[in-house]
């Protein structure tokens, strides 16, 4: 499994930018589909970007896109998430995670994957 650890997170004003990092150890990591998940207070967790284990492709909730961006650095053993146009229902605890697959597969629900951040707390006020 790939052990993962999120930084970046904060408090950011509405249409202000943050971006969340997740350091990964572990050699599956450059095969693994990666994704961002966040959960809400009171809401389910929801799923909010993915990148394949080359960053050729990505997939994003229609709620973050042309918003948020994914990347991924395969050297350093990273995954990024870039942040713009922040509005406060963007507010909640982000996840990442990770997912063994070699075939380049993307992945949008939270039992796809089974390696786990500690989550990043993003608060954007209005």
């Amino acid at each position: 499994q790939v052990q993962l650890v999120e930084s970046g997170g904060g408090l950011v004003q509405a249409g202000g930018s943050l971006r969340l990092s997740c350091a990964a150890s572990g050699r599956t990591f450059s095969s693994a589909t990666m994704g961002w998940f966040r959960r809400a207070p009171g809401k389910e967790r929801e799923f909010v970007a993915a990148i394949n284990w080359s960053g050729g492709s990505t997939y994003y909730a229609d709620s973050v896109k042309g918003r948020f961006t994914i990347s991924r650095d395969n050297a350093n053993g990273t995954v990024y998430l870039q942040m713009n146009s922040l509005k406060p229902e963007d507010t909640a605890v982000y996840y990442c995670a990770a997912r063994r697959d070699p075939y380049g597969s993307m992945w949008t629900r939270s039992y796809d994957y089974n390696s786990w951040g500690q989550g990043t707390q993003v608060t954007v006020s209005s």
